[in-house]
């Protein structure tokens, strides 16, 4: 607003110039009570003698009337011609006059006018895209974008910060060393130059890094790793060299780089620019280099945020530059009930809700997955014109967060209908059956988001970080409950099992290449979980392969063993239980939805065979839900 207010007031005094060189010529240069005549009636003038008080210049001659016809106007003025075509011209008795010299108006506003339209599009085009600091604005190119916060601007502290009581011990150090680093340097530590935050995205890793730069009282430069990659080639280095000299004149400061990422990409994996002169790698070169002449003693902190820290470069993780990784991870039940507790202040919560139910319901969320619950259940309540917020809100708000909005105006047929229903109530039978599976918590055949038709939700009992083969196998076992109800009641399989089976796939295929479940193939990784390929292309997530052709062929053998063993499993539960599959399945069609209270009726009925061991399956991640797509 600031600079568009300038740019208004030297606007208007431009004009008011233009309009006073306008009236000056009108008082000035015009003179009063004259007439303007053709040069030939000025020579039949003079050759009568009629006039008087000649002036004759170069392009124009004035004078005054002998005897005017009208006394008002008793002067008149003409443009000169060339005498010897005057008298050409006069033996014609032809009428004739020569062209009007420009005015002192028109010369001026014929160098005012272009240097106007300059000037208006230098203030509203260039200097704006300059960044409004005139041709200081241009050279600054290189300058820094980082935005400044002072000590009053931020309000963030620890307190804000819930979930994550780690990773914020492991910051209160930062905080003591920007408060008094005398003191804390008394035997002679020092404090890391830079702090990493790793975590997966909405954990709080930008949160935390204010809250240090809240908590430390301190100047606050934050920056996005994309920020400093620009289209010339040097520019991002000199962002970087400009960035830690305004940190230093700050100092004690906090320099903050979110999505290091963009920036610290190891270098060599572009397939374009992997040798050197990429404007990423001189960037990331000369963060390297201001690194290593950076003296912590100064007061100056780089904290650097990243969810992808196998891409970095490995001399930007190297002791002496990011010497500390401090890990934001999703939080557990206790976290959960801390991160609620913040939010749940900012809306108005009926009594009697207890924090942990809501927390238990929500394995796998991260601090913002929980700020939009609550503003989900907020919002469901406010639709139906409640006065609170109740659990059930709550509820409805975590299906439509895993789920998607609810699709009542997908009409399905009455066979697709009673296909979905066999379907979920497979799901439902297979994991109600099974011993230790995390109990099923709804079954539903109203349409959910974007393409499921149905869904089975399961609650998980506890947050598990761990599982064995014999859970893995359970879980692959409820997830083809579904294809197996559509084989057994239909004979004949859909489509809608897609989801289930690619779900299916990928844990018999870490089974076998990443957790050396299978006995054949021995106790060997063969797909690491790792990062891309380097020199591969960029973004590209494939890894190299380190098998031959006879081991490929025994793992796709071994994956099919392992769903095949699940999907008869299954089979096995339901015909057991097949009268009860088609009683309940007829009953979910009738009512759509099947509450926890319903299903422990259901589950009453089961037929449980002798399965083998398993516990709570669930490590992190969200509730698991089972849909027909």
């Amino acid at each position: 607003m600031e600079i568009k207010r300038e740019h208004q007031i030297n606007f208007w005094y431009v004009v008011i110039a233009v309009v006073a060189v306008v009236l000056i010529q009108g008082l000035l240069f015009q003179p009063t009570h004259t007439k303007t005549i053709p040069y030939s009636e000025f020579q039949q003038l003079a050759d009568q003698g009629m006039v008087t008080d000649l002036v004759i210049g170069p392009d124009r001659i004035t004078g005054t009337y002998k005897a005017p016809a009208d006394k008002a106007v008793p002067h008149f003025a003409t443009n000169r011609v060339d005498p010897s075509l005057a008298q050409t011209l006069g033996k014609g008795n032809l009428a004739f006059s020569g062209a009007a010299a420009p005015g002192l108006l028109q010369t001026i506003l014929g160098w005012l006018i272009p240097t106007l339209g300059f000037v208006l599009i230098w203030m509203f085009l260039i200097r704006p895209m300059a960044g409004g600091q005139g041709m200081g604005g241009m050279m600054s190119i290189g300058k820094s974008k980082a935005k400044v916060f002072v000590e009053k601007d931020i309000k963030t502290s620890f307190a804000d910060a819930a979930g994550v009581d780690e990773a914020k011990d492991e910051l209160k150090e930062v905080v003591s060393f920007l408060k008094d680093p005398k003191s804390y340097g008394r035997l002679g530590a020092h404090v890391p130059k830079g702090v990493l935050l790793v975590g997966p995205p909405g954990t709080g890793k930008t949160l935390l890094a204010r809250a240090v730069a809240g908590e430390a009282g301190v100047a606050f430069f934050s920056i996005s790793g994309s920020e400093f990659v620009e289209m010339f080639v040097g520019v991002g280095a000199a962002r970087v060299r400009d960035l830690f000299q305004q940190a230093r004149q700050h100092a004690p400061a906090i320099i903050f780089i979110d999505e290091l990422d963009a920036l610290g990409r190891a270098r060599g994996s572009s397939v374009l620019g992997g040798g050197g002169h990429d404007e990423k790698e001189q960037t990331l070169n000369q963060l390297l280099t201001e690194m290593d002449g950076f003296d912590s003693s100064v007061g100056v902190v780089l904290l650097a945020a990243t969810n992808r820290p196998e891409i970095l470069d490995p001399a930007l993780l190297r002791a002496g530059r990011f010497d500390r990784q401090v890990l934001v991870d999703r939080p557990d039940k206790k976290g959960r009930v801390d991160i609620l507790q913040v939010h749940l202040q900012k809306i108005k919560l009926a009594s009697g809700i207890p924090v942990e139910d809501i927390a238990a319901l929500t394995p796998g969320f991260t601090g913002a997955d929980l700020a939009n619950l609550v503003n989900e259940a907020a919002l469901l309540a406010t639709r139906r014109n409640a006065e609170s917020v109740t659990l059930d809100d709550f509820t409805q708000a975590i299906e439509r967060i895993i789920a998607g909005l609810e699709k009542r105006n997908r009409l399905l047929n009455p066979h697709e209908r009673k296909i979905v229903a066999h379907h979920e109530m497979g799901h439902a039978l297979v994991a109600m059956a099974l011993p230790g599976v995390d109990p099923v918590q709804k079954v539903s055949i109203i349409p959910r988001g974007i393409a499921a038709l149905g869904y089975t939700l399961q609650r998980p009992l506890e947050d598990r970080f761990l599982m064995d083969r014999a859970e893995l196998m359970n879980r692959m076992t409820v997830l083809l409950g579904g294809r197996a109800a559509e084989t057994l009641i239909f004979d004949e399989v859909s489509t809608g099992a897609a989801d289930d089976l690619g779900k299916a796939t990928e844990i018999a295929r870490s089974m076998v290449v990443r957790f050396g479940m299978d006995e054949a193939l021995g106790q060997v990784a063969y797909e690491p979980e790792a990062a891309p390929l380097l020199g591969g292309p960029e973004g590209a997530d494939w890894r190299p392969r380190r098998y031959g052709e006879q081991t490929a062929a025994a793992i796709d053998a071994a994956v099919r063993g392992l769903i095949d063993s699940a999907f008869q499993k299954a089979i096995a539960v339901l015909t057991t239980n097949r009268a009860l599959l088609g009683q309940a399945a007829t009953e979910l069609l009738a009512k759509e939805t099947f509450s926890a209270a319903e299903l422990r009726t259901v589950a009453e009925k089961l037929t449980r065979t002798d399965m083998p061991r398993t516990m709570p399956k669930v490590g992190p991640g969200l509730a698991a839900i089972s849909s027909i797509s």
